[in-house]
């Protein structure tokens, strides 16, 4: 195989900032990126080998990557100088062969770092879908498994948390799209979405998926460090209170709106709602409304498990965590504001630190946000930690003015500090 030509491409320190800052979250601007790996090169023989020369440069190897929805590990990138064949990949399927496919094929897990690269070369030849999306739709279905050289079960190590089930907790090991069954004591104190650490015993596999047993020591959450791609936020234009309803002319403007009211415009969004088996063409199927049909039947369990596959399908399911939390609210208030606030602090990876906009019910999808901040608020409410609750009930009027969860009649109590019990 020829040479790369390593004059051909060179990304300076901020382009590679950039995009390690925008790999696997859909937001890079990919020709930009096109345009920076090929700017010295010239027809496609040169452009390939600027493309061999970044990915070999940008992306951490082995890593693992799908192949049609096949999970795999990337040994390594090559060009042989045949510009109709383009770039190839060495592969390693989980029965240890090795395979040399087309690069176009291969899609990174969300995790592998410099995924962007790759996306960019599938950009480069004109393919559509966008990798990622891809990568998601494999990741609903197959995952790599974690391996025995994955695990040092000489320390304690660090699980993220994707469901519970009877005797097991189905984990992922941060830092890769590597799953792995845990059999401990106190499952059911693990939330989905926490990071549990596990004194670990011993690990094995059965039928060809890898196990963990031992202990668990302690669970956090830790929204940032889950690796997720944060949920979209949609522009959907520009709210002025001037043309907002806030009731009858000869009614006074309470006190929760004149602060917002005096803000003046601000820019409404609609927050991206994931339901993993969710079918767009059919309205009438829809995985959360079949779990409450469940649950409203009698059927608790079944409910409880759809809620849970959701969660391991994509932790981004913010209507599985206030579902899971609504299932526990009555009787354990902390249990259930885990699952809440798992939820908010998911969704609040899409909106900036400095985020004054609106999220308004109107706008189907922010409603699985707005129902997890509703859930934990209330349940800070029942624990008595009413500072927490008045700030969450006050930023939820402020994301939704029009109120549709009816928080303008709660926040009052709750300032008064008046006990959940003591309420009228």
């Amino acid at each position: 195989m020829p040479a790369p030509n390593a004059g051909l491409f060179c990304l300076d320190s901020d382009a590679m900032k950039r995009m390690e800052r925008d790999d696997g979250k859909g937001t890079a601007d990919l020709e930009q990126l096109i345009a920076e790996v090929t700017a010295d090169a010239r027809g496609d023989d040169e452009q390939l080998r600027a493309f061999h020369q970044a990915l070999r440069g940008g992306i951490e190897l082995p890593c693992d990557a799908f192949v049609i929805g096949e999970p795999v590990q990337v040994i390594t990138f090559d060009y042989d100088g045949n510009p109709r064949r383009g770039l190839v990949a060495r592969c390693r399927r989980q029965d240890a062969s090795e395979h040399l496919l087309a690069a176009s094929g291969v899609v990174l897990a969300p995790q592998s770092v410099g995924g962007h690269l790759l996306a960019a070369y599938h950009r480069w030849l004109g393919f559509d879908p966008a990798p990622e999306q891809v990568a998601a739709s494999a990741r609903r279905t197959r995952r790599h498994k974690v391996m025995a050289t994955d695990l040092d079960l000489s320390q304690p190590i660090e699980l993220v948390v994707l469901s519970i089930k009877r005797q097991s907790a189905h984990c992922r090991l941060p830092g890769t799209d590597r799953v792995i069954s845990l059999r401990a004591g106190g499952l059911w104190d693990i939330v989905p979405g926490e990071i549990t650490v596990v004194r670990p015993r011993k690990q094995w596999s059965y039928a060809g998926h890898p196990y963990l047993s031992g202990e668990i020591e302690s669970s956090r959450l830790d929204a940032a460090a889950l690796g997720l791609v944060p949920l979209k936020l949609e522009d959907q234009g520009l709210w002025t209170p001037d043309e907002h309803y806030w009731g009858e002319e000869d009614e006074p403007i309470e006190e929760w709106a004149k602060p917002i009211i005096a803000r003046g415009p601000r820019t409404e969004f609609e927050m991206e709602q994931v339901i993993p088996g969710r079918d767009p063409e059919d309205f009438d199927f829809d995985p959360i409304c079949e779990s409450n049909d469940l649950k409203d039947a009698g059927d608790g369990a079944a409910a409880y498990k759809i809620l849970m596959e959701l969660c391991q399908a994509d932790l981004r399911c913010l209507d599985a965590h206030a579902h899971l939390g609504n299932f526990l609210f009555d009787h354990g208030p902390k249990d259930a504001i885990r699952h809440y606030e798992v939820g908010v602090r998911i969704g609040e990876l899409s909106l900036p630190p400095d985020f004054n906009g609106l999220l308004p019910w109107g706008h189907i999808d922010n409603r699985p946000f707005l129902r997890c901040l509703h859930g934990y608020g209330l349940c800070l409410w029942r624990l008595e930690r009413f500072e927490e609750a008045e700030r969450v009930f006050d930023r939820m009027l402020w994301f939704n003015p029009s109120d549709n969860q009816g928080i303008r009649f709660l926040i009052k109590e709750v300032r008064a500090k008046t006990a959940w019990e003591d309420r009228a």
